[in-house]
């Protein structure tokens, strides 16, 4: 290796030495401080590294400007995720160094993950992300919810890593290689029509694997369950960053340089953007219908994410730049929203209590300005409402469907915007009337978390009023494989 190599796999190794110091760390606040430098220094370094690209190291891993877009996104993600950890975790008896072990871990997986450009990466990033939020899922273990939604997702994930073995085994039997980049470019084909059979149903099991973490239908039935058991940040770690991750890794595997739309492997030209079409849309209506019936929060946010994601495919499917722009961007829109969201929630539960049901937040008016107005602005920008970074990052997304002529999964997301305001609202509707819940945390928060709360509140309203510098910022880096 390089000089050079060394550079670009900086934010990486930053990542897995920080990892192996916290683990000796037994003390929430000094490991949550070091975590949080950890992830500082490897996204300062992956701004130092940004220029060397593209980069490949050994075949393995790929580091392109939208790779290193989708590594920096997670890494300030798992910034904020960490500065709200810290909060929620004190007075916790387990609120130790093995938390943010885990959570440096998970992280990892995550850019190795989206850098991944050869099956073994791929599947080391996947397994490194899950095995981490197995035990991040469960780690409240007084509550039977956390532990029921640990082994959940345990079994789920571990029945879905035996897709994605058996679908990488069929394409290495059809096209001789494990190299992502070959694939994408559709070599996995075959000379036969038995090969192409085979390279599509193999790429269709990836695919499984690859739903399940995004949660979308028909691979939904385990998030309302995950979030509500798990601890709030990590909720929203789940939410955001690895969900991100594989959104990077399907835009390089169906989207690679120069491709002016959407890519489907060989011999299945006409079932994959149609499978991907239904999904979409199957993803927008049961995510948003399903939320109308839920009181409890943590699930109505499980079920906006699996409509968000759906709308996040309608720029998929539009492929070419300007639909990896539009999921550049609408990816920035949704971890700043969704992240504010889940901060306010693990701001207002303690030790013993989790607030995760509407009833909670009565009259939060009252009590916290503050909250009310930071959760009232990411719940609006979720509705995607005007003046939100929502509101741009779904225009952006219905443009990028109307250059491609996606006028079905426009009129979808359209219908899907309006019927989430209804369950959005009845949040915000619970904060401004009723009398205060009757075992509130107190609203006063940590420095820490009044800043993470912010920063991502200007974020969100800034994005909805003057979006063009964002956009500016995307278009460095978002043209895959440069």
């Amino acid at each position: 290796m390089s000089a050079r190599d060394i550079v670009v796999l900086l934010p990486l190794i930053i990542v897995a030495a920080v990892s192996i110091g916290v683990l000796f760390i037994r003390r929430n606040a000094p490991a949550a401080v070091v975590t949080l430098i950890g992830f500082l220094a490897a996204l300062a370094a992956t701004f130092a590294a940004w220029p060397l690209a593209p980069r490949q190291i050994g075949g393995l891993l790929v580091f392109d400007r939208f790779v290193f877009f989708g590594i920096s996104l997670v890494l300030a993600a798992s910034v904020f995720v960490t500065a709200s950890s810290w909060a929620y975790l004190r007075g916790h008896a387990d609120g130790r160094g093995e938390y943010y072990f885990l959570l440096l871990l998970a992280s990892l997986g995550s850019a190795v993950l989206a850098a991944a450009a050869h099956f073994a990466t791929f599947f080391l990033g996947l397994e490194l992300l899950s095995v981490s939020l197995y035990t991040l899922i469960a780690w409240r273990r007084e509550r039977g919810a956390g532990a029921e939604a640990g082994i959940k997702y345990l079994v789920l994930a571990g029945a879905t890593s035996a897709f994605l073995l058996f679908g990488m085994a069929l394409l290495y039997a059809v096209s001789g290689s494990m190299d992502i980049g070959r694939i994408a470019a559709g070599a996995a084909g075959g000379t036969s029509p038995a090969e192409a059979i085979m390279a599509a149903v193999g790429l269709g099991m990836i695919l499984v694997g690859l739903g399940f973490k995004l949660a979308v239908v028909p691979f939904h039935l385990w998030a309302p369950d995950v979030y509500d058991g798990a601890p709030a940040p990590v909720a929203g770690y789940i939410a955001t960053v690895s969900k991100g991750a594989v959104a990077v890794l399907l835009v390089r595997l169906f989207i690679p340089a120069g491709a002016e739309s959407f890519i489907a492997p060989s011999g299945a030209s006409t079932a994959f953007p149609w499978t991907f079409t239904i999904i979409a849309g199957a993803s927008m209506f049961v995510g948003n219908l399903l939320a109308l019936r839920e009181d409890n929060v943590k699930r109505i946010l499980a079920y906006s994410s699996i409509s968000h994601l759906g709308y996040l495919l309608v720029a998929f499917m539009a492929g070419g730049t300007q639909a990896v722009q539009a999921v550049s961007f609408y990816l920035v829109t949704y971890f700043a929203t969704t992240l504010v969201a889940f901060a306010v929630v693990a701001a207002l539960s303690t030790p013993d209590h989790e607030a995760d049901h509407i009833e909670h937040y009565n009259g939060l008016a009252a009590r916290s300005p503050w909250l009310t107005g930071v959760f009232t602005a990411s719940l609006l920008s979720l509705a995607g409402l005007p003046l939100t970074a929502g509101f741009v990052g779904k225009f952006i997304i219905m443009k990028a469907g109307a250059g491609a002529q996606l006028w079905a999964l426009i009129i979808i997301l359209a219908v899907n915007g309006t019927i989430s305001i209804f369950y959005y609202l009845r949040i915000v509707s619970a904060m401004f009337r009723g009398k205060a819940a009757a075992a509130p945390a107190s609203t006063r928060q940590p420095v820490a978390v009044a800043l993470v709360l912010a920063v991502l509140t200007l974020i969100v309203v800034t994005l909805g009023v003057y979006p063009q510098p964002m956009l500016s910022f995307i278009s460095l880096f978002a043209p895959v494989g440069q």
